[in-house]
């Protein structure tokens, strides 16, 4: 499957209706460096930034990573557990960050991890991509263990809306390593597997040399990674900075495609609030690590 190359990464993607969600992707990454910084307001982060357990204390939280993470970060990722918890008024305080972010030109994905069948990922579709839905990102990470097939509904809204979708392949969680370890009749790991039927939806946009919606997540410390040749789409790297894993790990994971591995990052960064300014110098510091493409 060809893979995309140099002249996707001089596309002017965010200017085209018709970009795929990994175009878009490419254009923020040679921008801003190809980072993801996460927005994670646990119990404790909010403690440490001398803010309260509370709707006020999220709100406040999530204003100031917006603020700082609008105009540096080149993808940015709410988890939506830590919203969750507090109900109606937390999914509020998360909309408002998502149609914040959309309107300063950042990329977001909507670290929900849903998955399910039929008409019900349908519904998860429509609330994280969907174009009228207040929780809207640009992508938005899902669940392949009821069947990467199950996923379709998603799939096929990310290709109408160009939206992206991250399916969970090869995590570094030692429970998962170990079901993720189990071969297939074929002799392929399970997340082997799942790459490789990512790939057959981007295989479209592949053949024409266009990155596509569907792209997959990869621990960055991962010993044994699954190959990621033929995907042809987007791969997010968490594990990088407080978990250990560095530059070249990133690189060693996605050479076949550097301009699509984008390394997630959290505490790295977090840990520099409340100050928005010394967000921002630790998003820059960090991105200018992942600005080369080769």
């Amino acid at each position: 499957m060809p893979q995309p190359n140099n002249s996707v990464t001089e596309h002017s993607a965010v200017t085209r209706s018709d970009a795929t969600f990994g175009e878009r992707l490419v254009a923020a990454g040679r921008d801003r460096g190809r980072l993801c910084v996460g927005i994670d307001p646990h119990a404790h982060l909010l403690e440490a930034w001398g803010l309260d357990n509370t709707v006020d204390g999220l709100r406040t939280f999530t204003q100031t990573c917006v603020e700082a993470f609008a105009e540096t970060a080149a993808v940015v990722k709410p988890q939506v557990a830590f919203f969750e918890r507090f109900g109606s008024q937390g999914f509020a305080v998360l909309e408002r960050a998502l149609a914040d972010l959309r309107d300063a030109g950042c990329l977001t994905i909507a670290d929900a991890k849903r998955g399910d069948i039929g008409s019900t990922m349908a519904g998860y579709a429509d609330a994280w991509l969907g174009e009228t839905s207040p929780l809207r990102a640009d992508s938005v990470t899902v669940s392949p263990y009821l069947g990467i097939g199950a996923l379709a509904p998603v799939f096929e809204t990310a290709e109408r809306v160009g939206g992206g979708v991250f399916v969970l392949a090869a995590t570094s969680n030692p429970e998962a390593v170990e079901l993720q370890s189990i071969t297939d009749a074929d002799g392929r790991t399970i997340a082997q597997r799942m790459v490789d039927e990512a790939a057959t939806y981007n295989a479209p946009h592949a053949a024409v040399g266009r990155p596509g919606n569907v792209g997959v997540v990869v621990g960055a410390t991962l010993a044994q990674p699954p190959v990621l040749d033929t995907l042809g789409g987007p791969v997010l790297l968490p594990g990088v900075g407080a978990q250990g894993a560095s530059a070249s790990d990133v690189l060693a994971i996605t050479q076949a495609a550097p301009v699509l591995g984008f390394a997630n990052v959290s505490r790295s960064v977090l840990r520099h609030g409340p100050s928005v300014d010394a967000l921002c110098d630790a998003v820059r510091s960090q991105a200018a690590e992942f600005r080369a493409e080769a």
